[in-house]
């Protein structure tokens, strides 16, 4: 590593871009992308994925954000103007969504590269010195100026952070190789046979997804490949190309999750999405929503409170343990396990939850029983139903996992021929 120069941290918020990758079609969540780009799925009760990503920024002091989208971005974008729009643009601070721009030709983006070549005309306008890019659909907890003082320090055109995993789930990420100054010396996406760090055979280090990079560097690397018959990645086909002879640098991943286990996750899939999920709710959560000097923003309905109906005389007793129940739900007398409730949803007598993840506005109808369920949002579960108890019925209409959680999309029938069948 370079002699450590001095560096203000304000003027560096100031010279730095965050761009966020937001229009990922996100095939591995279907059915919950159906309707809605990945990065507005929403996850842990009351937030959508992006949330964490745009907290991210903001906890780092980077208040200027393009979040680039593409596919079915209608969602993503109603959830951008209303949790993220209140930035003053008349001081430098703003969020805003970026539809692709086809300035080059009737297309939208062919990858990471791509899309900061096509937006080359927004970095001519903003003019920064530096470049974050990040993804929209990760689950961490990570201050950016670290890895931008980092950056800076070592006189970096691109930085790549990085965290230690396990060799067995190397194949499904890029796996660097650095000499003891953390400059990067080798890179391989998704190897079959990751090599392990030099003194852990047990590790390799993976790309995060998450790239500094000083704005010439960057324009000259995006528009050279831009001629290029590659997949216009940066991870497939830039880096490996330029960093035997430009200083390209890998940060090690500083977590402020704060627990004893570095968390980062690529919820890209049903299972991993559903896990993520599950992490929120035991008694020491894995991934802590609960500090108040790493706040996560979202928008929030006005709703009244979680309402939890007890009527001895009747025999009914809302309850939930081990749960997450947000703002407008109703408990009227069933029963809810170690799941994650949305708000607005409600739970009717005898009806039992285990397990699973409701979204916005479902309705668990009376004596109804659910169990490692995805549920999107307005779902009616009507009275008596099963879900989760019987995979080969379960398969007759929903997506069941190879874990075996049931996904059931909006839009289902509420008809009783349906639920029967």
């Amino acid at each position: 590593m370079n002699s450590p120069v001095a560096v203000n941290e304000q003027k560096l918020a100031r010279d730095t871009l965050a761009i966020i990758l937001g229009g990922g079609q996100g095939e591995r969540l279907y059915p919950l992308t159906r309707d809605r780009a990945k990065p507005a799925v929403p996850f842990g009760g009351v937030y959508r994925i992006i949330d964490f990503t745009l907290s991210n920024c903001v906890n780092s002091g980077l208040r200027r954000a393009c979040v680039l989208t593409q596919y079915k971005s209608y969602s993503l974008d109603r959830h951008l103007r209303l949790a993220w729009g209140s930035f003053d643009e008349s001081i430098g601070e703003y969020i805003v969504p970026i539809p692709p721009q086809q300035r080059i030709g009737e297309r939208w983006y062919l990858g990471t590269a791509d899309a900061i070549y096509q937006n080359i005309y927004t970095l001519e306008q903003e003019r920064p010195e530096y470049v974050v890019v990040l993804a929209g659909d990760h689950l961490y907890k990570m201050n950016y100026m670290d890895m931008l003082r980092f950056h800076v320090q070592n006189g970096a055109d691109i930085t790549v952070a990085c965290v230690d995993t396990p060799i067995a789930d190397g194949k499904r990420f890029g796996v660097v190789e650095v000499d003891d100054a953390w400059r990067i010396r080798g890179f391989e996406e998704k190897p079959q046979h990751p090599k392990h760090l030099p003194n852990d055979p047990r590790h390799c280090l993976a790309s995060m997804g998450i790239y500094i990079f000083s704005i010439k560097p960057l324009v000259q690397l995006v528009s050279e490949d831009s001629k290029r018959d590659t997949t216009h990645d940066f991870g497939r086909d830039i880096l490996p190309r330029v960093m035997h002879d430009r200083p390209v640098y890998a940060f090690p991943f500083i977590d402020q999750n704060r627990k004893a286990v570095k968390y980062w996750r690529d919820i890209g899939t049903l299972d991993a999405y559903y896990q993520a999920n599950m992490d929120l709710v035991s008694v020491d959560p894995l991934f802590n929503l609960y500090d108040e000097d790493w706040p996560i923003r979202t928008f929030h309905h006005q709703c009244p409170p979680a309402k939890f109906v007890f009527d001895e005389a009747g025999g009914r007793k809302g309850t939930a343990t081990s749960s997450i129940v947000s703002h407008g739900c109703i408990i009227a007398g069933g029963h809810v396990v170690n799941s994650v409730l949305s708000p607005r949803v409600r739970v009717e007598t005898w009806a039992h939850v285990e397990d699973s993840i409701l979204m916005d506005q479902v309705f668990v109808g009376e004596g109804a029983r659910v169990r490692r369920a995805i549920v999107d949002k307005g779902v009616v579960i009507p009275a008596g139903a099963h879900v989760g108890y019987d995979h080969s019925a379960d398969r007759r209409k929903f997506t069941v996992t190879e874990s075996g959680i049931v996904v059931i999309p909006k839009g289902v029938p509420m008809t009783e021929d349906f639920w029967r069948s």
